[in-house]
């Protein structure tokens, strides 16, 4: 009985949710070497959790770099930026406020909506029933499973055809703690699904294209961040090794891979993996793209924040064969969305719009043959950055609608 009493309390203070009372978010402006070797002589000295950019290897100067802050090293963090001269504002002052303030759509806490941060199981509930309630629309199927053996449900939507369709493959939630990724993936599909006939531009689509949809690509760390950690951004894997947990998605696939802006260090956050698509979640997603790339003429990727609209290449600074088409379509899709809301995107190749990073899923997909190969980071440019309220998420979502809408009509319209 003790014994059982012990494992319960050990089960109870890992399931723990973690707080962040008096945590802060800082933006730097690093104007010289110096400061770049400070920040970077920082984050070697204490644990920084690096909004913008990813990591401490990506910082340069003429930058802003956004980091969160435990409040245990405030003090160190205040000196160091004043007698370092650089320059810094505060972006979020009271973190936990911040967490807790995200719930903000009113919306109820027990049932899946399209205006807030939906848990994994409400997800996929809402997944096999929107598929069995729309059976000529919407089909599912199973892609693998992640680590920790969730099923990865991607979605098919566009009207049943008795032939292959041409196909847009679009994946949210790569990275765990960009929530409104896969909120915008699951608005997609209900968008779909309830325009379809009076909407003359989707219902063109869907009759001319199929659209795979995978609501959350890495679902392990997605519940992770609802249960445990609200900021945790990899996957949940063991590191042989090591004691740090999980690699970055998004360095995992074979572009380049650990060539530059990743890192090969398992306690980093740009962590490669062992090896390319060492993550099952990347494999199972990089087996289904490979199977069906005959089919696969548009790759689009959706994550948080800094409102871009990248393309190829991140892993180099190359510009990619169809470049100019690549960027004429990013310029119409961001115009569309400003449209809407007045919200500015910027687009370029990834490399040389903000920085390298290599093992990407877009510069893969590229690389394999699928010639539009984007990748969105919605809202907002860092006031709430990955705190965005559930009240901008209906914003978001409908501008990002017309983007993608753009896109989907250059590609159906550009069959290759």
């Amino acid at each position: 009985m003790k014994l059982l009493l012990f494992f319960g309390f050990v089960a109870v203070a890992l399931a723990e949710v973690i707080r962040f009372e008096g945590d802060k978010v800082f933006r730097l402006k690093p104007s010289l070497d110096a400061h770049v070797t400070l920040i970077k002589d920082l984050a070697k000295s204490i644990k920084l959790d690096f909004w913008s950019p990813d990591s401490e290897d990506l910082v340069t100067i003429d930058i802003n770099v956004d980091i969160h802050v435990p409040a245990r090293y405030l003090d160190m963090m205040y000196t160091t930026l004043e007698q370092g001269g650089i320059v810094y504002e505060i972006l979020i002052d009271d973190f936990q406020s911040a967490v807790d303030g995200q719930a903000d759509s009113g919306a109820s806490p027990r049932a899946h909506s399209y205006t807030k941060y939906n848990t994994w199981s409400e997800i996929e509930a809402w997944a096999n029933t929107i598929a069995s309630s729309n059976p000529s629309l919407v089909s599912s199927q199973v892609i693998g499973n992640t680590y920790e053996g969730r099923s990865m449900i991607l979605l098919k939507v566009g009207k049943s055809s008795t032939s292959p369709k041409p196909a847009i493959f679009m994946d949210c939630g790569i990275h765990a703690r960009e929530w409104i990724s896969p909120a915008f993936c699951q608005w997609f599909v209900n968008e779909a699904v309830t325009t379809y006939g009076s909407d003359s531009a989707m219902t063109t689509l869907l009759n001319s294209m199929d659209v795979y949809v995978l609501p959350v690509f890495n679902i392990d760390g997605y519940v992770y961040t609802h249960t445990s950690d609200r900021m945790w951004r990899k996957t949940r894997s063991r590191n042989s090794g090591s004691s740090c947990i999980g690699t970055d998605p998004n360095r995992n696939f074979d572009a380049g891979w650990c060539t530059i802006g990743a890192s090969s260090n398992p306690c980093s956050e740009t962590f490669c993996g062992s090896t390319p698509e060492s993550e099952i979640e990347s494999k199972n997603v990089a087996n289904f793209i490979r199977d069906n790339k005959s089919t696969i003429k548009a790759y689009l990727t959706v994550h948080s924040y800094s409102q871009l609209l990248l393309f190829p290449y991140s892993y180099t600074y190359d510009l990619a064969a169809h470049h100019s088409e690549l960027l004429q379509v990013a310029e119409g899709a961001t115009a569309a969305l400003t449209s809407l809301h007045g919200t500015r995107y910027t687009s370029g190749p990834g490399a040389a719009t903000i920085y390298p990073a290599a093992g990407g899923s877009d510069d893969w997909a590229y690389d394999l043959g699928i010639k539009y190969s984007y990748t969105f980071e919605l809202r907002d440019t860092g006031y709430y950055g990955f705190l965005l309220p559930e009240s901008q998420i209906q914003p978001t979502c409908e501008e990002t609608m017309l983007a993608v809408n753009y896109i989907a009509a250059h590609v159906l319209k550009n069959l290759y």
